[in-house]
């Protein structure tokens, strides 16, 4: 018998996702879902990751437009979609979109597009998105058609790309298997690629309207616009294997112990001014936790100012572990002249952190291909101020946003004692799916760093679910009624078991890369570890994620060793063994399903029936083993 989980324990919120329609053709099998495919598979094996019609507006929101007329078809050999999505933008403008989608057994999928506006429409994005997965695919051979007609012969990046690898775009041809072929071929306008996995997506992006074209720009009214997508799968094999897409049954997820090995990291919480007086109250939470290090958050632009160090020498005065203040600098006087006022101040407040990082204010602002780089002083000189101001005290660089901005402007590290970025997994999506699976990225993302500055010091965070400032707009999304949305500054989902797992997740994701330290919350406030006395929570005000948060603190300089999951996109974990005790097996399950897991050669010290277990959607469990 199988009992009914209240969604606002995985979740945080009572709204639930609509699950998509699976609709196939022959082989061919497609998730439909808000008006877009997703999961696009033949023969069982992942083409692409989803084929999208976006609107974006001028601060890169996606438009959640309204669907009428949907009609579905689900035949024997094929299927087709039809409907009209509605945009409704600023000043009473409207945006049409008319949409079909077809495919028959053997033939090719199709997704056109015309959309049309009678008042005009600003946008900075109207049309196709097709995302190519990484696993498997990164550094793969693919053929690119441009739109004069010339193909390339060339890879999909493995390390990855600052810049768009492939421009003026007319299709790409990848592998999916040894013996099958996909062709995606784009009308209707200039495509071209990014890499996603930039802001942490799974997914190598291909958009139309190339970048270094002005935007936001305006749809003109009564002028349509006509895109289409075609997908042609090409299967070699002689005798094709029956079709594995409509398994009966999940197969269990089986672990094995890997070859590599490491110390696990030292966990910080991030800890801002406006949360300070919380953190205060909070502090018998604070001692349960036991972070190695506290991320102290500092912004002139922000308004922060002198009266802040004075909270955080009281904060660090509770806290037995390390202490960094990170620092965004105006730079609208000399950076020496804004270091040494703010050396002052915390020396006047008795603050004296162990570590400063430090960053040009307008260095957290994105800057896209085409687009003009801010006026910003040398960072040599930046750098060189803070040693001055700060002396004695190690100093990180990189940036206070994400790897995106970090792989696009690549800071000197010669001056640095450390490397530091963040990422967050609801800069494009943000639906459940979609972040988890941002966890795929990070591996990619911290090999690419370390590509970049070797065996630098190396710390990720704060990185969590809630954004905490927009790189790419004027503003993070305010989310008063909850839902998942991207851009938030709240999100629900920090409330429920999916942010435990998520977190989880994340640190099992990235113990590869050596990292010196983890941040993946604050101790209050939207991305913190209890709740608010005005935010829903569960009892005694702990969210999930306490839990996890402070057995990874508990498990910080363990040695760990990999652990093989048969299936990654369920099943995650990793072996830890802190001095003097047994190791533990940490795992979590990452989908909304339960999970069955062999343990395989680990051997649990209290035996398990079959030994196997039971993963509940959005799981964390800890297994002692035997030495």
């Amino acid at each position: 018998m199988t009992t009914e989980i209240d969604p606002f324990q995985l979740y945080g919120t009572h709204e639930t996702e609509t699950p998509p329609v699976r609709l196939t053709a022959g082989k061919l099998a497609v998730d439909f879902k808000d008006g877009n495919l997703r999961t696009i598979r033949y023969d069982g094996a992942e083409v692409l990751r989803a084929v999208s019609y976006l609107v974006r507006d001028r601060d890169w929101g996606t438009y959640a437009p309204a669907i009428d007329d949907l009609r579905i078809d689900q035949h024997q050999d094929g299927f087709s979609v039809s409907y009209v999505a509605r945009c409704t933008g600023p000043e009473n403008t409207e945006l049409a979109i008319d949409v079909h989608i077809t495919a028959e057994a053997g033939e090719a999928l199709i997704f056109e597009a015309e959309a049309l506006t009678k008042t005009g429409f600003e946008t900075n994005r109207c049309g196709f998105c097709i995302l190519h997965p990484i696993v498997g695919v990164a550094g793969r051979p693919v053929s690119v058609e441009h739109i004069d007609g010339s193909r390339e012969d060339t890879h999909l990046p493995d390390l990855i790309e600052p810049w768009q690898p492939f421009k003026d775009m007319r299709a790409i041809t990848h592998g999916v298997t040894s013996n099958v072929t996909a062709e995606c071929r784009m009308e209707g306008d200039t495509f071209e690629m990014e890499d996603q996995r930039n802001w942490s997506d799974a997914s190598y992006k291909t958009y139309v309207r190339p970048l270094a074209l002005p935007w936001p720009y305006r749809i003109p009214p009564g002028e349509p616009m006509r895109q289409r997508i075609v997908l042609t799968i090409g299967d070699m094999r002689r005798s094709p294997t029956a079709s594995s897409t409509l398994a009966a049954d999940t197969p269990p997820v089986k672990l094995s112990l890997g070859e590599k090995s490491g110390t696990m990291p030292a966990i910080g919480l991030i800890i801002t001014p406006e949360e300070a007086p919380a953190t205060l109250a909070a502090r018998n939470r604070l001692a349960e936790v036991a972070p190695q290090e506290l991320l102290f958050h500092f912004d002139p632009d922000a308004g922060h100012g002198a009266e802040a160090f004075n909270s955080f020498a009281a904060i660090a005065a509770l806290h037995a572990g390390r202490s960094t203040l990170e620092i965004a600098l105006p730079c609208r006087q000399a950076p020496l002249v804004e270091a040494q006022q703010i050396a002052n101040w915390m020396r006047d407040a008795g603050f004296k952190p162990d570590a400063i990082v430090i960053s040009p204010s307008v260095d957290r602002q994105s800057t896209p291909p085409g687009s003009k780089w801010p006026e910003c002083p040398p960072l040599e000189e930046v750098y060189a101020a803070a040693h001055a101001a700060f002396p004695g005290v190690r100093l990180g660089g990189g940036m206070l946003s994400y790897f995106t901005e970090l792989n696009r402007k690549r800071v000197p590290s010669g001056p640095l004692d450390f490397i530091t970025h963040c990422t967050n997994p609801i800069v494009h999506a943000a639906d459940d799916v979609s972040v988890m699976q941002t966890l795929e990225a990070l591996l990619f993302i911290t090999r690419s760093v370390r590509a970049i500055y070797g065996d630098k010091p190396y710390r990720i965070g704060p990185s969590t679910i809630p954004m905490r400032q927009n790189p790419y707009g004027s503003r993070t999304m305010d989310n008063p009624a909850g839902h998942r949305i991207p851009m938030a500054n709240r999100d629900p989902r920090h409330n429920g078991r999916f942010a435990e797992a998520f977190a989880l997740g994340y640190a099992a994701a990235v113990l590869d890369a050596g990292l010196e330290c983890l941040t993946l919350s604050a101790l209050t406030g939207p991305s913190g570890l209890i709740a608010g006395g005005d935010e829903p929570s569960p009892a005694g005000g702990r969210r999930p994620l306490f839990n996890t948060i402070a057995t990874l603190a508990r498990l910080a300089g363990s040695q760990w060793r990999e652990c093989v999951s048969s299936d990654p996109t369920a099943v995650l974990s990793f072996v830890a063994a802190p001095a003097n005790e047994a190791p533990q097996l940490l795992l979590v399950n990452i989908t909304a399903a339960a999970r069955q897991v062999e343990l395989g050669c680990l051997r649990p010290a209290e035996k398990l029936k079959s030994g196997s277990l039971t993963l509940a959607p959005f799981a964390v469990g800890s297994i002692t083993l035997m030495d």
